[in-house]
């Protein structure tokens, strides 16, 4: 299960616009974001790689947990 700090995520815009990009790499994940937390638990088989890949593209700077 990919985890990730997200330190530059601050609000539930960015919440949705990170699981939104885990969505597009695969639409099957469970995303659990805690923004107060600054962090993102991925329920996928997927590469943690493509999620971060995905994460960075969308904006924001994720560092595996």
């Amino acid at each position: 299960m990919p985890t990730f700090d997200v330190q530059d995520m601050t609000c539930n815009h960015c919440a949705s616009a990170i699981t939104r990009a885990v969505k597009e790499v695969d639409a099957n994940a469970r995303v659990d974001v805690q923004v107060a937390e600054k962090r993102v638990n991925i329920d996928s088989d997927m590469a943690a790689a493509e999620f971060a890949e995905a994460i960075k593209e969308a904006g924001y700077t994720p560092v595996a947990a």
